[in-house]
């Protein structure tokens, strides 16, 4: 990983506090959301290896970057590892903005298979 300002020794060693304000810091300063979204994950890394409590951390930030800010490929890569940051609507929404060609083609196939259904219905009624 990169060096953004903070080394991996203070990322995996520092206080969760101390960690959300360079985070935050680090990305009010550079606007990288690309940066910032592999600066999280290794945080959820952390999570997942120690007792302290990182679940869920910075997830306004998250909510930002992700629905607010252009999308980038660094976002499409890294989105699934944040389920656990959006309601279902707000899914919904990044998918939409995240995959616009597959959202497309799911709506377009969709009106197609109701037109079709009405087609054959009405072909069954006559």
């Amino acid at each position: 990983m990169k060096d953004y300002g903070i080394t991996n020794q203070k990322l995996f060693k520092l206080s969760r506090q101390t960690v959300e304000k360079r985070i935050r810091k680090f990305y009010h300063e550079t606007k990288d959301g690309s940066a910032t979204i592999e600066l999280l994950i290794a945080l959820q890394v952390r999570a997942d290896l120690c007792e302290a409590e990182f679940t869920h951390i910075l997830s306004g930030l998250v909510n930002h970057i992700f629905l607010k800010t252009r999308s980038t490929a660094a976002m499409r890569r890294y989105y699934i590892y944040f389920t656990d940051y959006f309601g279902k609507k707000d899914w919904q929404l990044l998918n939409a903005k995240l995959f616009p060609a597959q959202t497309y083609v799911a709506e377009e196939s969709e009106e197609f298979h109701t037109q079709t259904n009405q087609l054959v219905e009405g072909v069954a009624e006559s």
